[in-house]
């Protein structure tokens, strides 16, 4: 694939089919090669390893004893079941039950210092307790409900209705103008980010949207600009808790940006120089999204023309 962003390249066999036979997934379960990944609080348990940092793995059966009835099946990896366990509560279990085995670092840190497959094994992971925690109770009868397929499904004993994870869709693009003297791209600042943080443009998809009616809707409510093309980059599952980012690069009709100072309190056009110098780290005042974040990939990727 041409683009690999951050939480992609999952490398498991998730066996769709399969986690649904109770009876395989037992086999799965009982199989003395079974492994499983440690979070806390959606935070997964890392240890150094050749200069850089990897999951810590241990045996299902420890992982279990460790976090009892808390796990869900990830997959295959090389025909060996792989779940994961999670703690929960305040307390660091690394001054208690995992104590010297790593550390717990948070996902957007994981996503830094992981190697790419680990990261997306840990945001899959993160994503799957994440739904998890919010639907114990069924939103048709509000009856508690039991796990099944592993944790990929959850059923109501009362009324009978599944429950599956859901992934909230969000398209992110990279405005750009062309009909001034060069071409240049928009970036936005919401005021809760570090100061200098610039970024693209982001919103959570409507139902009844396609992506195309998203990102036209978003960048006029966020930046009061006419979109009239739009391009398709790339994704990236973000699990915080479990979207989808839509990357796109959306040419609008004119530069006369607004911000709505509701999401966004300021914006910057820049040419492909200035997007070049942000990216490097010498721009006077702005700062680029972080290496992790797809809105970094849309700016390189429009910075390198």
């Amino acid at each position: 694939m041409p683009y690999r962003n951050a939480f992609s390249g999952n490398p498991l066999d998730r066996s769709g089919d399969l986690r649904n036979d109770l009876a395989w997934l037992g086999e799965q379960e009982a199989n003395p090669e079974a492994l499983a990944m440690v979070l806390w609080e959606g935070r997964p348990l890392v240890e150094p390893h050749e200069g850089r940092e990897r999951l810590v793995w241990l045996s299902l059966a420890h992982g279990r004893d460790l976090v009892p009835d808390r796990d869900v099946f990830l997959g295959l990896w090389k025909g060996a079941p792989v779940f994961a366990v999670e703690f929960e509560g305040s307390i660091d279990p690394t001054a208690g039950p995992v104590g010297g085995m790593g550390r717990f670092v948070e996902m957007r840190e994981a996503a830094a210092v992981l190697p790419e497959a680990d990261a997306a094994i840990a945001g899959t992971a993160k994503s799957l307790f994440d739904w998890r925690r919010r639907h114990g109770f069924c939103a048709a009868c509000g009856k508690a409900t039991d796990q099944a397929s592993g944790g990929w499904r959850r059923v109501c004993p009362a009324c009978g209705v599944e429950h599956f994870p859901r992934v909230d869709p969000v398209v992110i693009m990279l405005p750009v103008f062309k009909g001034g003297d060069e071409p240049r791209c928009l970036l936005g600042r919401q005021a809760a980010w570090p100061k200098g943080r610039m970024s693209a443009l982001a919103g959570f998809m409507e139902p009844g949207e396609s992506i195309e009616e998203a990102c036209a809707r978003e960048v006029k409510e966020e930046a009061g600009l006419t979109v009239c093309d739009v391009a398709y980059h790339s994704s990236q599952p973000w699990p915080f808790p479990a979207q989808l980012m839509i990357g796109l690069i959306a040419e609008v009709t004119d530069d006369n940006a607004a911000p709505d100072q509701t999401e966004l309190e300021a914006v910057a056009w820049l040419t492909r120089a200035e997007a070049r110098a942000v990216l490097a780290g010498t721009h006077g005042s702005i700062h680029a999204p972080p290496p992790y974040a797809i809105a970094r990939r849309l700016l390189e990727t429009w910075a390198e023309g």
